[in-house]
């Protein structure tokens, strides 16, 4: 009598499959430590330049330090206090928040007007492409010079241009009312080249079909615009609003170049106030306070941005 025979397949030894695991562990161990290699330049240049100066402001400000920035006495939460019932903070507080109003939005709307210009087939389009991103080539110390000689009192181009319109030369740089709008055109102009390329690229991204098919229905230009442009850019408008803000806020060399936080303390914004206290007055636990305040405002300020601002952003 015949017996049935069934053939079955042998079972993984433990071995193997323990050898199996080790291997894998060995090549995600291998991944990550060569993942950390590449970054470790990164790494490096984040601790030193970022990371430590951010532990080292939070210690200071809660320190005393004399002339030469060494620690003379604990204060606590006092350096905090001094900072928030100083009226010279508030008022660097107020003029910043000024400067921004100043510099964001006219920026971000002179940029779309002439990405929006630029982005048109005529002739020599890539030649004014061109002159509107230049801006993006100079430092802020090379335009800090080339607007003091356009602001110059005998020497100013613009008071020239006055002039000859009839207008009486305005004092730029050394009046109270007009300082702060002086170094604005001038942030503005700096800025320009940045937002031009972001907007421009933006644009040029668009589909033409949805143009064209605007064209077919009747839609004119302006409505275009309106309709499919400015929606279908928004997040190159979402993310220029951002980055402007985060760097009005840190405004600096054209300020200090330009005006020096005057006349009468009227350009001076917080991060100039910050160089006064630590810098020129040598209270570093007072400007490492103002620092820190000002860290959370933009952190604050830019995830307010990102919870209400995105959600009228649309993505592609």
């Amino acid at each position: 009598m015949e017996k049935d025979i069934t053939f079955t397949a042998p079972l993984p030894r433990k071995s193997a499959v323990s050898r199996s695991a080790a291997s894998l562990r060995t090549s995600r161990w291998k991944e990550r430590s060569l993942a950390y290699l590449f970054l470790a330049p990164s790494l490096i240049l984040f601790g030193i330049f970022l990371f430590y100066p951010l532990l080292k402001s939070i210690y200071l400000s809660m320190y005393l330090t004399d002339p030469q920035g060494r620690v003379a006495s604990f204060a606590g939460l006092d350096n905090f206090k001094n900072v928030l019932t100083s009226e010279i903070f508030y008022n660097s507080l107020w003029i910043t928040f000024k400067f921004i109003l100043l510099t964001v939005p006219p920026g971000v709307a002179v940029a779309l007007l002439l990405a929006a210009l630029s982005i048109q087939k005529l002739r020599f389009t890539k030649l004014f492409q061109f002159f509107f991103s230049l801006p993006m080539a100079v430092s802020v110390g090379t335009g800090s010079i080339i607007w003091m000689v356009l602001y110059h009192p005998t020497l100013s181009i613009l008071n020239y241009a006055l002039g000859l319109a009839g207008i009486s030369p305005i004092a730029w740089l050394t009046d109270p009312k007009w300082a702060l709008i002086s170094i604005s055109l001038m942030t503005i102009w700096l800025n320009l080249g940045f937002n031009y390329i972001v907007m421009l690229s933006g644009m040029q991204s668009v589909p033409e079909d949805l143009y064209e098919s605007a064209k077919i229905d009747g839609s004119g230009s302006f409505r275009t615009f309106i309709r499919i442009t400015l929606p279908l850019i928004s997040p190159s408008l979402f993310f220029i609003s951002v980055v402007s803000i985060i760097s009005s806020f840190q405004s600096f060399a054209q300020i200090h170049i330009l005006t020096k936080g005057g006349p009468m303390n009227s350009t001076d914004v917080l991060v100039y106030n910050i160089y006064q206290d630590a810098f020129i007055n040598y209270r570093f636990g007072i400007g490492s306070a103002q620092a820190l305040i000002l860290f959370v405002l933009i952190t604050a300020l830019t995830i307010f941005q990102f919870k209400v601002g995105e959600k009228k952003v649309h993505y592609q």
